[in-house]
Formats: C-alpha cells, structure tokens, sequence
C-alpha cells in the first residue's frame, strides 16, 4: 500500500493528520478515503470539479504529478505520495 505524507502546514488544519498507509490504486481514490477519515480534506485538495487546487501539489516518489485536472498520475504499491499546500508571502 503506498504511504501517504504530508506538510505540516497542512496539519495547521487538521491537527491528526498522519503518515498513512491507504489501499488504493488512483489518486481519487486516496483523496476520497483521506476524506474519509479527515472530512473536508478533499475539498481542500482539489476544486468543485476535481482538479488539484493551484496552491496544493502532489509528488509521487519525490516527482510533481502531471495530471493536475484528472489526477491520472500512476504510483505503485510502495510508492510514498506527497501532499503539500504551496507556501507564499510577502
């Protein structure tokens, strides 16, 4: 089952968010079991129509998705999928 990692500026949000272990084969499936278990998270992942929001990236196995709209990006079993919000400031 890949893992499933994530920034802390993500866990501002949502204080339980751990390294996880999901069994999954898509990325919709992993955000929706994510969902699951952290309610809303989903939504602060991706938009009203499904595409990954422009201030969050996914890496798997340490390289960008490229499929921002359908999150088609394969990853195997052991692949570790990083999420993380984009940081900005001034």
């Amino acid at each position: 089952m890949p893992i499933i990692k994530f920034t802390q500026a993500l866990k501002r949000f949502y204080p339980t968010l751990e390294p996880t272990n999901i069994n999954a084969t898509t990325l919709a499936e992993v955000l929706q079991i994510l969902n699951d278990k952290h309610e809303g998270l989903r939504d602060y992942i991706v938009d009203d129509q499904g595409q990954l929001r422009k201030h969050v990236n996914i890496f798997i196995d340490g390289t960008l998705i490229k499929d921002r709209i359908n999150l088609s990006d394969t990853f195997k079993p052991e692949s570790e999928i990083f999420i993380m919000q984009a940081l900005s400031g001034g």
